[in-house]
C-alpha cells in the first residue's frame, strides 16, 4: 500500500516567501519579443539565472535552512553545482557552517563559488549518488541534511517563483518549467494552481533523463538505469514520491527534449537574448522551439539557471552551433594539380561560407594516385545554406561526402 503524503500548499508557499523577502535579487518575467516571432505566441522568460548563485535553489535552501532547531549544527548537502551553491549561501545567511559533497569530476568554478560562498568542499565518489551516501552518513554525525528535492519546505520556497509569476505576468497560458529531481515544477505547479487554476502547467526534461515522465506512468518513482544528456542540472536517475505526488496533482503534461534541442536554444539565447544559460536552464524554451508545448496563447518560460563552466560552454556552443545547422564539415576528393584549392575557395567563397578549418590529406587515404581529400569545416548561415552549398559544389564537379 503506497503511503500518502501531503502536499505543500499555497499557505506555505506564502510563509516561505516571506521568509525570503529581502534576500532575493529581483528576476522579473519579461516578453522576448524575438522569441515571440519564432514561436507565433508570446514568449515571457522568468530569469532564474540572474538569481543569486546563479539559480532559483537559493529559494528552497534558505527556506529549509531557516526552520532548521537552533542548535548550531552544521548543514550538509549533496551536489554537483547549483544545489551546493545555494545550500552555502542559505547556511552563511543563517550563521552556520556548511559541509557540501561533491563529486571528483565537478566543474572547478562550481567547487570555487561554493567555497567563496563559505562551505566546506569535500570531493566523494563519481556521481552525486556517492555524494548523497557521504552527506547523509556526515549529517547524522555532524548536523542536518537539506534535499536538493525532496522535501516540503524546499518545494516551498522554489514555489515562490510561482507566486512571482502570478503577480508579475497580466496574462499567461501556460507556464513552462525544466523538471530533474522535481522540486522546482512541484512548487511552481502548487502556487500557480492555487492562485491561477487556469493556467497550465508543463513540465520538461531531458530526453536522455526523463525519470519523472517515466514515474508518472507508473504512478510511483522509476529509477532509470542511466542518464545520457548534456542537461546535467536536470540529469536525475530517480525523482522522490513527494515530488511525483506533486506532479501528479498539479502538472498537466510533461514533455522532453533532445540534446540537439536543447544546443539549439541555447544559442538563441545568447545571440537574441543575450542570455547565458545553462543547458537543464534552457528546456523549456527548447520544447516550446520545438512545438512541444501546446496551445497558442502567452507562454512563461523559467530559465532555471545560468550557472555552467566556460570550458563546458565552449563545447556546447559549439554543438549548438551544429545542431542549429550553423557548422558544415564535408569531405572532397580532389584533383592533385596547382590551383585545385584555390578553385574550391573560390567558389566556397561565392557561397558565402566561412572556412573554420581545412586538413589536406595526400597519404593515409583511399584516394586515386592523382587525387587529394579535404576535409572542410565550414561555417553556414542555416539549414537551408547547407543544402545550397552541398549541392552546388556536387554540380560543379566534386565528388562531397558530409561529415557528422
Amino acid at each position: 500500500m503506497k503511503t500518502k503524503v501531503e502536499l505543500v500548499g499555497l499557505e506555505d508557499i506564502r510563509a516561505a516567501r516571506e521568509g525570503l523577502a529581502g534576500l532575493l535579487r529581483p528576476t522579473p518575467v519579461e516578453e522576448a519579443d524575438t522569441l515571440t516571432r519564432m514561436c507565433g505566441r508570446a514568449v515571457l522568460l522568468k530569469p532564474e539565472h540572474r538569481q543569486r548563485t546563479g539559480s532559483f535553489k537559493i529559494r528552497g535552501a534558505f527556506t529549509h535552512v531557516a526552520a532548521l532547531p537552533a542548535d548550531g549544527a552544521r548543514v550538509v548537502a549533496a551536489s554537483a553545482g547549483n544545489h551546493a551553491q545555494g545550500v552555502a549561501l542559505a547556511a552563511s545567511l543563517a550563521g552556520r557552517q556548511a559541509s557540501i559533497f561533491m563529486p571528483r569530476g565537478a566543474p572547478l568554478p562550481k567547487i570555487e563559488a561554493t567555497r567563496a560562498y563559505g562551505a566546506d568542499v569535500e570531493l566523494v565518489g563519481d556521481t552525486v549518488d556517492d555524494c548523497m551516501l557521504a552527506a547523509r552518513a556526515a549529517a547524522e554525525v555532524h548536523g542536518h541534511l537539506v534535499p536538493p528535492f525532496d522535501d516540503p519546505l524546499v518545494i516551498a520556497g522554489q514555489g515562490t517563483v510561482g507566486l512571482e509569476i502570478a503577480d508579475e505576468a497580466s496574462a499567461f497560458e501556460c507556464v513552462v518549467v525544466p523538471v530533474g529531481g522535481g522540486g522546482l515544477v512541484s512548487g511552481i505547479a502548487a502556487a500557480l494552481h492555487a492562485v491561477r487554476p487556469d493556467v497550465r502547467i508543463i513540465g520538461v526534461e531531458a530526453q536522455g533523463a526523463a525519470a519523472m515522465q517515466a514515474s508518472v506512468a507508473a504512478g510511483e518513482p522509476v529509477r532509470l538505469p542511466h542518464i545520457d544528456t548534456i542537461a546535467d542540472g536536470i540529469a536525475v536517475k530517480t525523482p522522490s514520491a513527494l515530488t511525483v505526488a506533486h506532479v501528479q496533482a498539479f502538472v498537466d503534461e510533461i514533455v522532453t527534449v533532445t540534446d540537439e534541442e536543447i544546443g539549439r536554444a541555447l544559442i538563441l539565447l545568447l545571440e537574441r537574448a543575450k542570455a547565458v544559460v545553462e543547458p537543464a536552464g534552457v528546456v523549456g524554451l527548447a520544447a516550446l522551439l520545438a512545438g512541444k508545448v501546446p496551445g497558442a496563447g502567452p507562454a512563461v518560460v523559467v530559465l532555471s539557471g545560468g550557472n555552467v563552466d566556460p570550458l563546458m560552454l565552449r563545447n556546447l556552443i559549439e554543438r549548438g552551433l551544429s545542431a542549429a545547422g550553423r557548422f558544415l564539415r564535408l569531405r572532397l576528393i580532389v584533383d592533385d594539380h596547382p590551383g585545385a584549392l584555390a578553385n574550391i575557395t573560390a567558389l566556397i567563397a561565392e557561397l558565402g561560407l566561412n572556412v573554420l578549418d581545412v586538413e589536406h590529406h595526400r597519404v593515409g587515404v583511399a584516394v586515386g594516385i592523382d587525387q587529394v581529400e579535404l576535409l572542410l569545416t565550414l561555417e553556414t548561415r542555416d539549414p537551408a545554406h547547407r543544402l545550397v552549398a552541398v549541392d552546388r559544389l556536387r554540380s560543379s564537379g566534386y565528388s562531397v561526402d558530409l561529415i557528422a
